[in-house]
C-alpha cells in the first residue's frame, strides 16, 4: 500500500523514467509541464521515499554469451521464517540466481536463473542447489522463447499518466 500520495506529474514522472532512465531533467520537465528545479526536486523526493530504487542499463544477455535462461521451482523440507530465511540470503549469493520469489501453494520457491551454458547451469543445479540445506525437491524448465519481458510496473492501469 503507497503510504505517500503520489499526484499526477509524479505518476508521469515514474513512467517516463521507468520508460528511459536517461532522460535529462529538462526534458523530464517539459514532458511533464513543470520547470526543471521543482521537476528535481520531485525525483530527489520519489528516490528518498523509495519509489525509485535506482538506474541500470538494461543488457543483452544473449550477446555477452548468457545462452540460457531457466526456472527452477524449489520445495523445502521446512517452511520455518528461520529456514525460508536461510534459503533466500543463500539465493542472493548464487550468481546465476537472477530474481526469486517465494510462493504459496506446491512450490516454495522460483529462482529465474541465466546460465552462459547448459552445462554450467547443470552443475549449478546439482552441485549447489539440490545439495543446499533445507532442499527437498527441485523442478527445472529451461525457456525456449520469451514473448515479453516488460519490467516495471503497468502505469497504464491506475489512472491517466500519458
Amino acid at each position: 500500500m503507497v503510504s505517500f500520495k503520489l499526484d499526477a506529474i509524479d505518476l508521469k514522472l515514474l513512467a517516463l523514467l521507468q520508460g528511459d532512465g536517461r532522460m535529462t531533467n529538462v526534458d523530464l520537465a517539459k514532458a511533464v509541464g513543470i520547470s526543471a528545479p521543482p521537476c528535481l526536486r520531485r525525483i530527489r523526493s520519489l528516490e528518498e521515499k523509495g519509489f525509485i530504487k535506482g538506474y541500470h542499463a538494461v543488457v543483452n544477455e544473449k550477446e555477452l554469451g548468457f545462452e540460457v535462461k531457466a526456472f527452477a521451482m524449489v520445495g523445502l523440507h521446512s517452511q520455518a521464517e528461520v529456514d525460508l530465511s536461510a534459503f533466500e540470503e543463500r539465493c542472493r549469493n548464487w550468481p546465476l540466481v537472477r530474481e526469486c520469489h517465494m510462493l504459496n501453494g506446491e512450490i516454495d520457491f522460483i529462482l529465474k536463473c541465466l546460465s552462459p551454458d547448459l552445462s554450467s547451469f547443470q552443475r549449478f543445479i546439482t552441485e549447489d542447489l539440490t545439495s543446499a540445506d533445507n532442499v527437498a525437491s527441485v523442478k527445472t524448465s529451461l525457456v525456449i522463447r520469451e514473448a515479453k519481458d516488460e519490467p516495471g510496473v503497468p502505469f497504464s492501469v491506475i489512472g491517466d499518466v500519458s
